[in-house]
């Protein structure tokens, strides 16, 4: 379930539970989920057995999180907060983050409503880069940072800022989906942008992966 205004799973979800499937999790592995959303991906990894803490920005999230959570019957911490703050001192084995990441006109990222699930500044990484920045914090020795989102974004210079705090990244899987309405509504922006062409109809999806050695 998920209330009015919260992110519903889509594709780019889909795609990064794909990936975290692939991750070996029990009851020792410790997890973070980044934007959490609806707690999809965060109950993906708690049905499994890892200890989990979900973090996003908006209340609504966190309550639908958390029904999610009683619903589903799996335990599942859930702050809300910048995830920075409220992740603070601690470390975990394996961080996910499906962050926003679609380039917006706008210079500040929203503070309310539904956009702040999705709208990431002109160049689409003003989420992607603090999680970049914080990583090396956030993992033990070992952890893992799963993340997804568009190549509109660049995934060359995440790569590039995960090895430059230290990670061994890379791209471990691509796929493309239908543009949505938010990038149809943006189209002649992005095209004078230099971040599509007028014949796009379709984006690509990238899955980042990233181990604190």
């Amino acid at each position: 379930m998920a209330l009015p205004g919260v992110y519903r799973p889509q594709a780019d979800t889909l795609f990064l539970a794909e990936a975290l499937a692939q991750e070996e999790l029990g009851p020792r592995t410790d997890a973070l989920e980044i934007g959490t959303g609806t707690g999809a991906l965060a109950l993906h990894a708690a049905v499994r057995g890892a200890r989990v803490t979900a973090v996003d920005v908006s209340w609504l999230a966190v309550v639908t999180a958390r029904l999610n959570s009683l619903r589903r019957r799996l335990p599942l911490r859930v702050l809300h907060g910048d995830f920075a703050a409220r992740t603070a001192g601690c470390r975990f084995d394996l961080v996910v983050a499906n962050p926003p990441y679609v380039p917006a006109p706008g210079v500040r990222l929203p503070s309310r409503g539904p956009e702040r699930a999705w709208d990431a500044g002109p160049d689409g990484r003003g989420v992607i880069d603090r999680i970049c920045a914080r990583a090396p914090t956030l993992l033990r020795p070992g952890g893992v940072l799963l993340m997804v989102h568009s190549a509109m974004c660049g995934a060359g210079e995440t790569l590039d800022r995960l090895a430059g705090v230290g990670l061994a990244a890379e791209v471990t899987a691509s796929a493309s989906v239908p543009w949505g309405p938010v990038l149809r509504s943006r189209r002649a922006w992005l095209e004078q942008r230099g971040l599509a062409a007028e014949t796009d109809e379709w984006e690509e999806l990238v899955i980042i992966r990233a181990r604190s050695l």
